[in-house]
């Protein structure tokens, strides 16, 4: 005995037959899983956070250490010397404003810019003066390599 199927669909294997396979997902229950879940989270974490009551200590914010500006004397390729920007007359004049700035709390440091082409004794000036001032912490500014 042979089974035939005919094309019109009414045979074992027609659309109207439980073997058909489902390609949609139903999200429903997912959907209502997952706003169960949000509604529980959001319920219980004010709780969790709030569970100890502490006083916190208030701080106010300050500068805790005081850092003073660097000082930069200047040295040309004629042995002048230059506070910051400005020529100095004598070389008296820069061992009365080393004086003052080695009295300052906290002391400032000496940055010492040299000119590559100027004299060494011109330099060992500015140095000695910085010495005999008190300057505790001296500096020399120089150009990378190329």
């Amino acid at each position: 005995m042979a089974i035939s199927f005919d094309s019109a669909g009414d045979g074992l294997h027609g659309p109207d037959s439980d073997d058909e396979m489902l390609s949609e997902i139903n999200t429903t229950p997912l959907v209502d899983v997952m706003l169960v879940l949000l509604i529980i989270f959001l319920i219980t974490i004010p709780v969790v956070n709030a569970a100890v009551a502490v006083k916190l200590p208030r701080e106010s914010n300050q500068l805790r250490q005081l850092f003073p500006e660097t000082v930069i004397v200047s040295v040309d390729a004629a042995g002048s010397s230059y506070w910051f920007d400005v020529k100095l007359a004598t070389p008296d004049l820069l061992r009365q404003r080393l004086a003052k700035i080695a009295a300052q709390t906290p002391q400032p440091e000496v940055h010492i810019r040299a000119d590559a082409g100027s004299d060494f004794a011109a330099v060992a000036r500015v140095v000695l003066a910085c010495q005999t001032a008190g300057i505790a912490r001296i500096g020399f500014l120089t150009e990378p390599p190329p």
